[in-house]
């Protein structure tokens, strides 16, 4: 299987079993089904990497702690806040990683594309408000809305919103994209 592809199974794998449990048996069997395939979801990626991934523990760690408290008290206001501390979590990292002139972008997709130092810390501080204000959308539709609304969009609409933005910050990576440096040929 394409490791891409498990990445992919093993970062929405928990998220997907949330929503199908969620359908089928309400909220509190989904929270403890989440619960459950988060931490599945992390032994499988230390299995196939051989590492911890910093993004996948937090969140799997946030997802029990906060799970298990919706269950203890059966309150799910805590299952709900849970998307919103991860993105405040995530923002407050991304900027806080600009106060140090190390800007937390270039660390996780340095990989996949060379920018400019500005293009790094353009990029880190646009995702990083855009995680504070998805932390404020999600505070307000849990707030406001049903269960049920509240479940489609944190397993739709938030994906579906991050992809766009991811999206819409092409033109400003390729303006910022420099272009490795190949050998000439002598």
């Amino acid at each position: 299987m394409n490791p891409q592809l498990k990445r992919s199974l093993l970062d929405f794998g928990p998220l997907l079993s949330f929503f199908a449990a969620y359908k089928l048996f309400g909220l509190y069997v989904a929270t403890a089904t989440v619960m459950v395939a988060a931490v599945v979801a992390l032994c499988a990626g230390y299995w196939l990497d051989r590492k911890l991934h910093p993004i996948p523990l937090v969140t799997a760690v946030i997802v029990v702690v906060f799970g298990g408290l919706t269950l203890y008290f059966q309150n799910d206001m805590f299952i709900k806040m849970k998307p919103t501390l991860i993105y405040a979590l995530l923002g407050s990292i991304l900027l806080g990683s600009l106060r140090f002139k190390q800007p937390a972008a270039k660390y996780v997709l340095g990989m996949a594309m060379v920018l400019s130092e500005a293009g790094w810390r353009g990029l880190t501080l646009r995702f990083g408000l855009f995680f504070f204000g998805m932390a404020i959308i999600n505070e307000l539709i849990w707030r406001n809305f049903s269960n049920d609304i509240w479940v489609n969009y944190h397993v739709f609409g938030a994906i579906g919103l991050t992809f766009l933005f991811a999206m819409s910050q092409a033109p400003f990576l390729i303006k910022h994209q420099i272009e490795p440096e190949t050998p000439r040929a002598d």
